[in-house]
């Protein structure tokens, strides 16, 4: 009898009890943006994006301007143009297909997703300028320029490597590493 009797208990103590069980949520309070256009808006720029998950960043690209090979670790980035025309394009990663090249030539109004952490692009083909809007799905996105990675590191990566992994002369190595990778959009 006292086992039927606790039974019953746990049972109607199990059938009125309610868990909600959900993260809390994200939003503080809003910020008004910042005055400077040709900023990335990231939570480095404005904090009350922390915790939004969301960056944005304006593009200018001059004649035959470059955003050369680089990744988002943390996040997808869809771009729009409003300007111009851009030639895009990202890597697969190794999986099957392994290392294929997506591509496009975007005009004004065009959208294009690069998935996240893949190696993409943006080039303007022309010698007009173009303008576009990159919106990115992380408050901290981070950006790896493979250039400046590879061949521009603080403590070189040794010329054996590097030419062994890229299967080029030693000298074409030690030249890539001379170069100011830092600053290469133009």
């Amino acid at each position: 009898m006292a086992n039927h009797f606790l039974a019953t208990i746990a049972v109607v103590a199990l059938a009125s009890s309610f868990a909600y069980a959900s993260d809390p949520s994200p939003l503080q309070d809003f910020c008004v943006a910042i005055n400077d256009p040709k900023a990335a808006v990231n939570v480095e720029q404005i904090p009350g994006l922390n915790t939004l998950g969301i960056s944005l960043a304006r593009i200018d690209f001059g004649s035959y301007g470059l955003n050369p090979p680089h990744t988002h670790p943390r996040a997808t980035e869809i771009l729009v143009v409003l300007e111009g025309t851009l030639y895009v394009g990202f890597v697969t990663s190794n999986l099957n297909p392994s290392n294929r090249l997506f591509t496009k030539v975007l005009h004004a109004g065009d959208v294009f997703v690069f998935p996240q952490g893949l190696i993409h692009f943006q080039f303007n083909p022309e010698k007009t300028n173009v303008i576009a809007f990159a919106g990115l799905s992380s408050q901290n996105p981070g950006v790896i320029t493979i250039a400046n990675l590879v061949f521009g590191s603080t403590s070189p990566i040794s010329v054996d490597v590097l030419t062994k992994a890229f299967q080029v002369d030693k000298n074409v190595v030690e030249y890539l590493q001379k170069q100011f990778w830092w600053d290469n959009n133009n």
